[in-house]
């Protein structure tokens, strides 16, 4: 049998493979094709951009709600209402307030409010509270009379020597009344005290602090004098004090007081140091 023949039962001769790497093509590299491909938004990027969304919303939604709360009915002042207030009358703390009935009690100012009250001179502190939904509470404190002045007429002042305005009708306070103060150092008082009235209140704290008769028997001082204030006690008797060392000067006058009494003593001089003059009546 020619050798060139194959039986059924022999293998069939092995093919090449043509698709193995000759030693021409072993050592190199073949790339495949590629392929393009979209890229898609990264996770972070979406979740950047929808935050972005969310935060534009949110404003525009806050400003429409804004609107809304300034313009509604709703929050429309309807009524101020004034508390703490005895000496000045209520309708001179709204005037002073300003605010303007149908208002959004959003756009009170409370500053500017507060401010302008706090300015009348009767005013100690002024406090403001929003009452939703449409009320508004204005809160002060009245400065306390403390004593009188006499300049032609007689004012209240305060224990900060603060002008309060004109005293309607006689009274007596506890404690000496001031006399001896220009028309202009009054005025000046009414935002803020001078030296002389700071003067004439220490002296009357140091009275109190004396802690003696002494406040009941002075009816008042005068701080016209350049030389320190004059004191003048209910029975008419002049006092002069000088303008230091008040509080052992006043421990003095006491006693001095006391020994004089029985007397006709017109003025009772105690500006030198461990001398008092006296100046009886009559005397020129």
């Amino acid at each position: 049998m020619p050798s060139g023949l194959s039986s059924p039962r022999s293998r069939p001769p092995g093919f090449a493979d043509l698709g193995e790497r000759s030693a021409f093509v072993a050592g190199q590299r073949v790339g495949r094709a590629r392929r393009r491909r979209r890229r898609r938004p990264s996770g972070r990027l979406l979740r950047a951009a929808g935050g972005l969304l969310l935060v534009a919303g949110g404003l525009v939604a806050l400003g429409a709600g804004t609107r809304w709360l300034l313009t509604t009915p709703r929050f429309a002042v309807a009524a101020v209402e004034v508390r703490g207030a005895s000496r000045v009358p209520a309708e001179q703390i709204l005037a002073a307030a300003g605010i303007e009935p149908g208002a959004s009690i959003f756009r009170v100012d409370t500053g500017g409010v507060v401010g302008r009250v706090e300015a009348l001179p009767e005013i100690r502190r002024a406090d403001l509270v929003r009452e939703l939904p449409n009320r508004v509470v204005i809160t002060v404190e009245e400065r306390r009379p403390f004593t009188l002045v006499h300049a032609g007429r007689l004012h209240w002042l305060d224990e900060e020597g603060r002008l309060l305005g004109a005293s309607p009708e006689a009274v007596a306070p506890a404690v000496p009344v001031i006399s001896g103060l220009s028309e202009e150092e009054l005025q000046s008082m009414r935002t803020a005290p001078g030296p002389k009235a700071r003067a004439a209140i220490a002296l009357i704290r140091a009275l109190l602090r004396s802690g003696s008769g002494l406040t009941a028997e002075i009816s008042e001082i005068d701080m016209s004098r350049r030389d320190g204030p004059v004191l003048y006690t209910v029975d008419g008797v002049e006092v002069r004090l000088g303008a230091e060392e008040w509080e052992e000067r006043l421990a003095r006058l006491e006693g001095v007081l006391a020994q004089v009494a029985t007397q006709d003593v017109r003025a009772v001089d105690l500006r030198f140091r461990d001398q008092v003059v006296l100046q009886r009546g009559g005397a020129r």
